[in-house]
């Protein structure tokens, strides 16, 4: 490394300790002579060391191709995020710093090394227009790059990961990879080896989608759920017939509920499982998941709402016929189910890749995840310019009617000066009842949020106007920054005297990183801004993370000004993320073993799909069988076929092993009332499970040769495959703990005892 190399890296481990007057200077002088090279059309000739890439003349040369091919000089600060990316860390930089060139710059210098890079985006929206923006100056520097969405063809997806840098979505480069693990022919193949994750938003895609599993599935016929057991749950009553715990996360019936349904279905509720399952479902569904809020109905289907993003959540749904108790509560069509083929968490897609870096605008907050899960850790980068925007004290008050009148008279005060304002809400309704509470005050606002989310950019760009009075569910993710006057010099400098644009929100969210997002949306490059967050005491954060402590009394406006009121919103909030922590920590602690099983048999998948390996191991176990058909049919046909019928049940084995694992799974805590560790028991099961697998693919591979024809199609001899396969998303553990769980069935079957 350089000695200006070695500066950048002491600065970025130590913000502030180190002077940045030598790197600029250095990286001054060298720009001028990249840009004399560049004159003379060598520019390119300088790229070809790859040991190159890092140093202060590769910063040089960077900055002068986003010159000649964006028009964007990129700032010192920015070359330094670059430097972090490329050594392997996350880098946190505020909104409006430029991140978007940073990793292009980024993914460029690893391409320049020689490695395939994928930059892993949270949406299809931003790959493609991250993709096509920065495409000119992979062009300068000789380089490619392509992009991946929902429908793009297999073959189109292949042509974009031959490119250096690939840009997709999580999902979609999960699913590519659920998909590769059935093929049955090399040539079938799209996912080329991994080698660099470049992770945008890496908060977002690292940790909050960690704990939502990619599932690929073969289709099978509509969901179950009875429409009469959503219209028996709808006659019960809270308190009366049900209970819900403190959290919210967790329902079950009281000896009069389970007395009320037995009576209504004419059955002995607890001698039937699938009958205590379908009400459970139907009551989880009415009680604890609400429309607008958790979901949407739109075009006749139910769509998840992403509460850390508030938008749809694409080919998002709940698992264990959960999905369908929700389509039947809203009166719908059950959605299609099928038997899930593989199954991979965005963890365990993320560690495939040797080398992982990743950017976003609160990595810090998250510092101690992204070290426990990717051993990745965090580089604060500062600001171009000093940040001046002023970020109020919370207002808080003792209702939410008082929160929301005091919300409305501050929007009215501000909006009336002509200073832009950005409303952040936690939900789709409530942004549309704010929406509607500003209409009767004669004021329009225009919103965003997940039911006209693909509207999202031109909302974003005019929210800087004069005037602009703009309600959205959450900002994460958004990938457009809010310009002062929407980019026009003379209102820029008009929106700057009013103040800039105002930030206000609604309610604290469950993680501070939710709230940190929505502030820095104001006060982008050294931009005036401010921003203030409105909390009740009846808001769910309160309600439900610290629901044996209340509020400070309130004035006689409804406020509460007391100091301790703040530090109950603080501690309410510190619970909410220690909450989700622990469900990210558990969903990997139950998955790692299944990761490392999962890389055996693709290991042994992978043997069997390139070589002759499922041929050698039938042609060992029957050989009088494998030289007859050789002597029939020919060799080829025979290991061909022998291909088709390992992979076949190797395939089919996994897939029931996966079934018995999440059945597993699913009562494994009921041993702790043993003084049993789950996570022992669990693993203690999961292995010999796994061994019996590998020995039934060996048994049943040996008997189907032994009775196959290979000279006929092996799918009419019983190894057929789905027709159809189609991929989601599945929310895990969607009710709490799995302590919860286990307490609330234990309770439900003393009750059921007790009759």
């Amino acid at each position: 490394m350089t000695r200006v190399g070695r500066w950048i890296k002491r600065f970025l481990e130590k913000p502030g300790s180190v002077d940045l007057a030598p790197f600029q200077r250095v990286a001054a002088e060298a720009a001028g002579r990249a840009a004399e090279a560049g004159r003379r059309d060598e520019l390119r000739p300088a790229l070809a060391d790859p040991a190159w890439v890092g140093s202060a003349d590769f910063c040089a040369v960077m900055r002068e191709a986003a010159v000649r091919a964006l028009g964007q000089r990129p700032y010192d600060v920015q070359l330094a995020g670059m430097l972090a990316l490329l050594e392997g860390h996350v880098a946190q930089m505020a909104t409006g710093e430029g991140k978007t060139l940073v990793g292009a710059m980024a993914a460029a210098g690893y391409a320049l090394r020689g490695a395939r890079v994928h930059v892993v985006s949270v949406n299809d929206y931003l790959a493609r227009r991250d993709a096509e923006w920065m495409g000119p100056l992979y062009e300068t520097l000789g380089l490619t790059a392509g992009w991946i969405a929902e429908t793009s063809t297999p073959e189109e997806r292949r042509k974009a990961y031959a490119c250096d840098v690939t840009y997709a979505a999580v999902s979609e480069l999960g699913f590519d990879v659920l998909r590769d693990r059935l093929c049955t022919d090399p040539a079938e193949l799209v996912v080329p080896a991994p080698e660099v994750a470049l992770v945008d938003e890496a908060d977002s895609v690292l940790v909050d989608e960690a704990r939502v599993p990619l599932v690929l599935a073969g289709a099978a016929d509509a969901g179950t759920a009875l429409p009469e057991m959503a219209a028996l749950v709808r006659r019960l009553s809270r308190g009366y017939h049900y209970t819900i715990d403190e959290e919210g996360r967790a329902v079950f019936l009281t000896p009069k509920g389970t007395d009320t349904v037995e009576k209504a279905l004419g059955v002995d509720l607890y001698e039937h499982p699938g009958v205590v399952t379908q009400v459970n479902l139907a009551l989880h569904a009415h009680t604890l998941l609400t429309r607008d809020v958790d979901y949407i109905v739109r075009d006749g289907k139910v769509e998840l709402v992403n509460t850390s993003r508030g938008r749809v959540a694409a080919l998002q749904r709940w698992p264990d016929g959960l999905q369908a108790a929700v389509e039947a509560k809203e009166h719908l069509q059950a959605s299609e189910t099928g038997e899930i083929l593989d199954s991979i968490t965005v963890q365990g897609l993320i560690h495939r890749y040797p080398r992982v870096c990743g950017m976003t605008g609160t990595a810090v907050a998250v510092g101690e995840q992204l070290r426990e899960f990717y051993d990745l850790s965090v580089v604060v980068v500062p600001p171009n310019r000093p940040c001046v925007r002023v970020d109020e004290p919370d207002r808080i008050f003792a209702t939410v009617e008082d929160k929301e009148g005091a919300l409305l008279d501050e929007i009215e005060t501000r909006h009336a000066t002509g200073q832009p304002i950005l409303v952040g809400t936690l939900d789709v309704a409530e942004s549309e009842r704010l929406a509607g509470a500003l209409e009767a005050r004669g004021l329009a606002a225009t919103v965003l949020n997940a039911k006209n989310d693909a509207e999202e950019a031109q909302i974003i760009a005019r929210a800087g106007r004069r005037g602009a009075l703009t309600v959205s569910t959450q900002m994460a993710g958004r990938g457009t920054d809010i310009r002062l006057g929407a980019g026009d010099p003379s209102e820029e400098d008009e929106v700057a005297s009013l103040g800039g644009l105002y930030v206000i929100g609604t309610g604290r969210h469950d993680s501070s990183r939710l709230d940190d997002q929505l502030r820095g949306r104001a006060g982008r490059q050294g931009d005036p801004g401010g921003s203030v967050f409105f909390v009740s005491g009846q808001d769910p954060l309160l309600t439900v993370y610290a629901p044996d402590q209340s509020l400070p009394p309130a004035d006689a406006d409804g406020a509460v000004r007391k100091p301790d009121a703040h530090a109950l919103v603080a501690h309410a909030q510190r619970v909410a993320e220690g909450v989700n922590l622990e469900i990210h920590r558990n969903t990997w602690r139950y998955t790692r073993l299944l990761e490392r099983q999962r890389a055996e048999v693709l290991e042994q998948r992978d043997r069997v799909l390139n070589g002759d390996t499922g041929a050698r191991a039938l042609e060992s176990a029957c050989p009088e069988r494998y030289r007859e058909l050789c002597e029939t049919a020919g060799e080829e046909a025979v290991e061909r076929a022998a291909r088709q019928i390992v992979l076949y049940h190797l395939d089919q084995c996994w897939t029931e092993h996966l079934g018995f694992l999440s059945d597993l799974r699913e009562g494994i805590h009921l041993r702790a009332l043993g003084r049993l560790n789950p996570l022992d028991e669990f693993n203690r099961e999961a292995v010999p499970a796994y061994r019996a697998m590998l020995d039934e693919v060996e048994r049943r591979s040996r008997e189907t040769f032994e009775k196959a024809d290979v000279t006929r199609d092996l799918a009419d001899q019983g190894l057929k495959r789905p027709t159809a396969t189609w991929t989601y998303l599945v929310q895990d553990n969607p009710f709490g703990s799995e302590w919860d769980r286990v307490f609330n069935r234990v309770a439900g079957a003393l009750r059921g005892r007790r009759r």
